[in-house]
């Protein structure tokens, strides 16, 4: 008989991920999968896991699990405390949790998710090739709830990496590589000069589709408007606020506002730790 986790505090918003589904934009569905995909798998070689096995993203408040099994458990991502039925235990490391023993992952210190990967996978039915919850198009397993019970995979035989493995820090700072276009010739050359020398700071509205920021607006020279274009992760849309908002995994795979540009996908990981009110700063590259 598999392992089960069941849930016994599901927190602000925990869902399973993993690499995500790729290759069906085409389809209307977005890549979702873990935001800090970095922090995803660095849990899962500590564990020995497969790659592409699912684990759990928590948001700000993190989440209770009961296994029915003993089972081992990696806490990472956003630094948080870490208790086994109310005993203190190790972040970023394997840790034994025993059979009906509560984990208890507590609220982010800093940073904003953490990742609960468990030896053998969250064993979800994939979807598309994925386990990964989708929050735009509802593809996948829908968010966890308190009561729900996740099936787990059977632990494999990998080595797993040292057990003193350095985690990165959340960003107290988030600089963003930008480049330029398909539309930055709807904005006024003060816009992208604003753009790239203005700070913005993370929106406390920001989530799995795209982190909004806060700060002086870009004006446009082109008051029309476009027809739907594709979107792509990073993609940089100003809406008629004129702030912007970076594409992140579960953004939608049209839409018909300006793109002033489009951020390399290797800086996406850190935005997904930046918490509201974080400085952005985004330069040309």
């Amino acid at each position: 008989m598999k392992a089960e986790l069941a849930v016994v505090r599901s927190g602000a918003l925990t869902t399973v991920q993993d690499r995500g589904r790729r290759g069906h934009a085409h389809l209307g569905v977005p890549r979702s999968g873990a935001l800090d995909a970095p922090a995803m798998n660095l849990a899962n070689r500590l564990l020995g896991n497969a790659p592409d096995a699912a684990v759990l993203e928590t948001t700000l408040t993190g989440c209770a699990l009961r296994p029915d099994h003993g089972v081992t458990v990696v806490v990472g991502g956003a630094p948080c405390p870490v208790t086994v039925d109310g005993r203190p235990a190790a972040w970023g490391v394997p840790v034994r949790v025993p059979a009906g023993a509560v984990l208890n992952v507590g609220a982010v210190t800093s940073g904003v998710r953490s990742y609960v990967a468990v030896a053998g996978g969250i064993a979800v039915e994939p979807v598309l090739g994925s386990r990964s919850a989708d929050l735009l198009s509802g593809l996948g397993p829908a968010p966890l709830r308190d009561g729900d019970v996740l099936p787990l995979g059977t632990p494999a035989r990998q080595p797993a990496l040292p057990a003193g493995a350095p985690w990165p820090a959340p960003p107290t700072e988030l600089t963003l590589p930008l480049r330029l276009g398909p539309r930055a010739d709807w904005f006024a050359s003060a816009a992208l000069h604003t753009l790239t020398s203005a700070t913005y700071r993370v929106s406390q509205h920001s989530n799995r589709i795209g982190l909004r920021t806060e700060g002086p607006s870009l004006a446009r020279v082109s008051a029309g408007e476009l027809p739907s274009e594709g979107m792509v992760l990073g993609a940089v849309q100003v809406p008629p606020d004129g702030r912007p908002v970076v594409f992140l995994h579960d953004h939608p795979t049209t839409g018909g506002y300006p793109v002033i540009g489009v951020v390399a996908e290797a800086a996406l990981a850190v935005a997904a730790q930046a918490a509201a009110g974080t400085p952005v700063r985004f330069t040309l590259g």
